[in-house]
């Protein structure tokens, strides 16, 4: 898998280009100011980078960036659950307009900036210029460790959240007991005042119920006698006369068919009435006046009224209003549990300890090993009996990203004890350093690409050459791409490209083109000697190339 194709247009300065990538070691070199690291800020826009407006050239209306890769195959899952359309290629396109807003697209589906960025860290690796300002920085020296040593903080993470999420409530639990306290006695208070009155559900509509019938009770009785007078008077009575006209129809129905209907509806009628005329009886029987209970019930209804204003509420609303006093009371007595939560955040506090010791396990057993590889790659590169030291000691208390501070120690000639790397290191040992890093990690990664741009700043002479041959060899497995301008890196490319500067019509325009041949050796000789190559530099410079090409094939 490489980088195949990376095609430009309106791109800071860059009106347009398309380049194609070879596999193998290739170098970008160029003028200073010509635009030689333009070309790895649009690999990192494509690969999901913060979008801004100064990407767009000035009177373009929008940057179009493409970078095509080989197709990774070990990413087909990925593909298939984000619903992406698999080619034999993979292409990433990203968009800039002049208000900064992007759009980006992963084989012509349109993608998010989160999307490019994960399959960024899977297809490249970018090693800036800048990287040592990086290796004094706590964060930095911790990550870079964790990443030789395949250690994930996810874990770490989850656990020292929770933890923390736990301490916080049992603060605030342990601060709020005095109010928490007043609280729980003012509910308690309320709810054993209701208790008192043991509202049912219901009950305030049945109280009502029974008031107005007891209250009314004379009136309902005398309604009920009276009714039953209307009903059983012996000749004016209603049952009297209703059964007198139903005689007098069924007497004369053989005479008149009609007759029957008619007296068969007020037959049912008499049955009706006789049902009525039962009830009655019955209820004049057992109904009878009881102040006793009347006086019962209104008390009662007074109470249900007393606690209703006290509390401002409904007085069918007291039963509720007990319930949630009672759920409210719960709750607190469940936040006042300190013993609990003094369990649980125990419990947290444990699991994290866990996970860290796990981690710094992983940590010491990483440094010694980082530690050699980086000495070694520091050897060929101008510091011959440099000694490189991560160093992994117990932090003063627990943090999010462990139990560990990671320092980065150099000594940086033979007998010297090893020291913070931000106070001996010169800024050429920095660079050489930042470089013996790269090159020890890179061949411990996993993306297919690499990215140097100008990590071989404040090195030269022979340091330059032994940073060609590593380069070149590292292309040997992975495809790498430099931005250098060191000849003595560049005369170690299996492919060289040129970045130039040009005015037209549309103004200025960076442009690159491979360079092979005599042009090569012009370029070389440029990188030596200045604008205008000389014939003593042109000679030195195709000796370079010859010796680089000897060795390659030796």
């Amino acid at each position: 898998m490489a980088l195949r194709r990376i095609t430009l247009r309106d791109f800071v300065i860059v009106q347009e280009l398309a380049l194609d990538l070879q596999t193998g070691f290739t170098v970008l070199t160029g003028e200073t100011g010509a635009g030689k690291s333009i070309l790895v800020d649009a690999l990192q826009l494509a690969l999901g980078a913060r979008a801004d407006a100064g990407s767009v050239r000035e009177g373009a209306t929008h940057a179009d960036v493409c970078a095509e890769f080989d197709y990774p195959g070990h990413l087909q899952p990925w593909f298939e659950e984000a619903g992406i359309e698999i080619n034999e290629a993979l292409l990433l396109r990203r968009t800039v307009d002049t208000q900064g807003k992007s759009r980006a697209w992963i084989n012509g589906t349109p993608a998010t900036a989160t999307q490019l960025r994960h399959l960024g860290d899977q297809l490249l690796d970018i090693h800036g210029q800048h990287a040592w300002q990086s290796l004094t920085r706590p964060d930095s020296v911790r990550g870079l460790l964790d990443a030789y040593a395949g250690i994930s903080l996810q874990d770490l993470t989850a656990s020292w959240t929770k933890w923390r999420a736990d301490q916080r409530i049992l603060e605030e639990a342990r601060a709020a007991q005095s109010s928490l306290q007043q609280e729980r006695e003012r509910l308690q208070w309320q709810i054993a005042e209701i208790s008192k009155l043991a509202p049912a559900e219901d009950e305030w509509a049945e109280l009502e119920a029974q008031h107005k019938r007891l209250s009314h009770a004379q009136t309902l009785l005398e309604a009920a006698q009276g009714a039953l007078t209307a009903l059983e008077v012996e000749e004016s009575g209603a049952h009297s006369r209703l059964t007198r006209a139903a005689s007098l129809l069924h007497s004369q129905e053989q005479l008149e068919p009609a007759f029957s209907e008619l007296a068969d509806i007020l037959s049912s009628s008499l049955a009706q009435t006789s049902d009525v005329i039962r009830s009655l009886q019955a209820y004049v029987r057992h109904t009878e006046l009881d102040p006793d209970r009347l006086a019962d019930i209104d008390m009662r209804l007074s109470q249900w009224m007393t606690l209703a204003r006290r509390y401002k509420r409904q007085p069918a609303e007291l039963p509720a209003l007990l319930q949630a006093w009672k759920a409210e009371l719960q709750q607190l007595d469940a936040v006042a549990d300190l013993a609990s939560l003094e369990a649980a955040q125990a419990s947290s506090a444990k699991a994290y300890q866990m996970v860290a010791r796990a981690i710094s396990l992983r940590r010491t057993k990483a440094a010694p090993k980082l530690s050699a590889a980086i000495t070694q790659a520091m050897q060929g590169l101008g510091m011959t009996g440099g000694i490189f030291e991560v160093s992994v000691t117990r932090t003063s208390e627990a943090a999010l990203h462990g139990l560990d501070d990671i320092a980065f120690l150099v000594a940086g000639h033979p007998g010297m004890t090893p020291r913070p790397i931000g106070k001996v290191a010169s800024g050429g040992e920095l660079s050489r350093i930042s470089l013996a890093i790269s090159v020890t990690t890179s061949e411990l990664g996993t993306a297919p690409t690499l990215v140097f741009d100008e990590v071989d700043s404040g090195v030269g002479g022979a340091v330059a050459e032994t940073v060609g041959r590593l380069m070149r060899q590292l292309g040997r497995d992975r495809q790498v791409l430099a931005v250098t301008h060191l000849p003595q890196v560049a005369a170690y490319a299996d492919h060289h490209l040129m970045v130039s500067k040009r005015r037209n019509s549309a103004g200025t325009t960076s442009t690159v083109t491979p360079v092979l041949g005599e042009h090569r050796v012009g370029e070389v000789a440029r990188m030596l000697g200045g604008e205008r190559p000389t014939g003593t530099s042109l000679a030195h410079a195709s000796e370079m190339l010859s010796l680089a090409n000897t060795q390659q094939k030796g």
